[in-house]
């Protein structure tokens, strides 16, 4: 057997580095001390490198003293590299509850380390191992299955509904929960609804036309269809300038039964074609109360002339009050919290165009649920109220 390879400690080797400084000669030295030339070369080697930080053993990092700030912080910006990577891959299952943020962990054990990923996605340690351990309670997979259903529905119905329609939908669904868990599971989840905007007014009030009294007088509930209609102009943001969008809503069962979407706010382009649509999508009956704001669109000669064609009576909200009108309001309120306020980006005029049409036709009209028709979509409405005819 070969002789034992002798091992030197870092005082001796560090000794003898700073001895040697001294010495003329290197290798009768290196003699005097028991060692081979080359061994103490590559020891002053090292010393000169890497200063006080030199000698310290297999696994450690060997770093000059005047560098350790530079590879400290190189060593911070690493972890939080690793951390804001940890993070942004485990940042949608935040908010799903704990069971699913385990089972991200799981799956990422590894690339990352199970304490790194417990302490940046806020779990505890000790927890995560007894689920992995043991599992989940059979409590624990119902909550898991209803916050998935919710989530379904969310996602089902265009992230439009909130608590109290997710929770109508359950109950179709055949499921026994209040609102208020609805809610709560909602925010865990993150699906929370956006608050309401405020819009910018395009009403010109400022003029001589033909203004009537508010005959309406906020009686918002009617009983049978093409008693009242009411009207409202709102603006939207595109790509390039804004367009504008006119509605004509039935009171009844709350349909838009008419609409336009130009980029000029002229009666021949707003609330002309929004009529034009509307008496070809409904009957107009005799003494129709047709309510809207006291824009110039609707008080000038030529849409009046239209309206008293039909024998309709005006009706305007009085100057400044918009809660006369409150019903077309929000409508707007529903249309940019559920569709325009979601956007990340605007979208060109003739994106618009399509994605309104959609909005309009084939979901607020056929698949969404109204609250003023006791949660039900309006086609479900007109076949409860089907001994009326709406066309």
């Amino acid at each position: 057997m070969g002789e034992e390879r002798k091992r030197y400690d870092r005082v001796f080797k560090e000794n003898a580095v700073l001895l040697s400084y001294e010495k003329s000669n290197q290798s009768e030295f290196a003699k005097e001390i028991g060692i081979i030339p080359s061994l103490l070369n590559r020891w002053r080697n090292e010393y000169q490198e890497f200063g006080s930080a030199s000698f310290l053993g297999s696994g450690n990092i060997r770093v000059h003293p005047e560098n350790e700030k530079i590879v400290e912080l190189e060593k911070k910006n690493k972890e939080s590299e690793m951390r804001f990577e940890i993070l942004n891959k485990g940042s949608n299952y935040l908010f799903q509850g704990n069971l699913i943020i385990y089972q991200f962990i799981k799956n990422n054990e590894k690339k990352y380390t199970i304490g790194r990923m417990c302490s940046v996605l806020g779990v505890g340690e000790g927890r995560y191992y007894k689920w992995k351990s043991y599992g989940i309670s059979d409590k624990k997979q119902q909550i898991k299955l209803l916050k998935e259903e919710i989530s379904s529905i969310f996602f089902e119905f265009k992230k439009h509904y909130g608590r109290y329609k997710i929770t109508k939908e359950l109950h179709n669904r055949g499921y026994k929960i209040s609102d208020g868990q609805v809610a709560f599971y909602m925010h865990q989840l993150g699906l929370c609804s956006k608050p309401k905007r405020k819009f910018k007014i395009t009403t010109d009030s400022k003029h001589n036309h033909y203004t009537v009294p508010n005959i309406l007088n906020r009686e918002f509930k009617v009983q049978e269809p093409s008693k009242a209609w009411v009207s409202d102009i709102t603006y939207i943001q595109t790509r390039k300038g804004f367009l504008y969008l006119t509605i004509i809503m039935d009171l009844f069962d709350r349909k838009i039964i008419g609409w336009s979407l130009s980029s000029k706010l002229s009666t021949q382009k707003t609330t002309l074609v929004a009529w034009d649509m509307a008496v070809i999508n409904r009957k107009v009956l005799y003494g129709l109360v047709f309510h809207s704001d006291r824009g110039v669109q609707y008080a000038n000669k030529l849409f009046t002339n239209k309206l008293d064609k039909f024998n309709c009576i005006r009706s305007m909200s009085r100057k400044g009050d918009h809660l006369d009108n409150a019903v077309s309001e929000s409508f707007f309120n529903t249309l940019k919290r559920e569709f325009l306020y979601k956007r990340k980006r605007l979208l060109t005029k003739e994106q618009m165009e399509v994605e309104i049409f959609e909005f309009i036709e084939n979901w607020y009209n056929k698949k969404r649920i109204h609250s003023a028709l006791e949660y039900k979509t309006i086609e479900e409405f007109n076949i409860m109220n089907k001994s009326f005819s709406l066309t």
